[in-house]
């Protein structure tokens, strides 16, 4: 005897299989999903500095920041007014690279614990600033002598308080 199928019908697959289907279905998208995130994160950079293409000391900064762990990713350019302008930077607070990380602004040469510790706390401010070129901070050192400087925050109002003192 033989039994014809009826159009429609389905086909009774083991449960087994279904199972083992669906794992490597499963598998598939979350391996897809962390490949993703991995060529994300290679390609992101967590910090954007703008600087001049022929300061050293901005690419020393850098270096700073690379060793503290940050990916970071160089912006040179001839005129840095108007990134200091769109970003809040006032001139009193200006030196010669900006930075922008986590939706805040770094003025400078800011140590990069301090940028950490204002990216943990997530304080209510624009950003935090090293205003000038202080003897002995990062990308400053090797002069003849050290300064003490201040690590001012940038209110979202504008206003500005000593964020840490070095």
């Amino acid at each position: 005897m033989s039994r014809k199928r009826k159009a429609g019908a389905r086909v009774n697959r083991p449960k087994q299989s279904l199972r083992m289907i669906q794992a490597i279905g499963i598998t598939a998208i979350v391996a897809g999903a962390l490949g993703i995130m991995a060529i994300k994160s290679t390609q992101a950079a967590d910090m954007v500095v703008y600087k001049s293409p022929t300061c050293g000391c901005c690419d020393d900064w850098i270096d700073h920041m690379k060793d503290a762990g940050f990916k970071v990713e160089p912006r040179n350019r001839q005129n840095m007014s108007p990134i200091k302008a769109e970003l809040g930077v006032a001139g009193n607070l200006q030196s010669c690279h900006t930075a922008t990380i986590g939706g805040y602004v770094v003025e400078g040469h800011v140590p990069a614990d301090l940028v950490r510790r204002m990216l943990d706390e997530q304080p209510d401010i624009r950003g935090i600033a090293v205003p000038g070129m202080p003897m002995g901070s990062p990308g400053m050192e090797g002069g003849p002598y050290t300064e003490r400087y201040d690590v001012v925050a940038i209110g979202t109002d504008g206003r500005t308080r000593i964020y840490d003192r070095r």
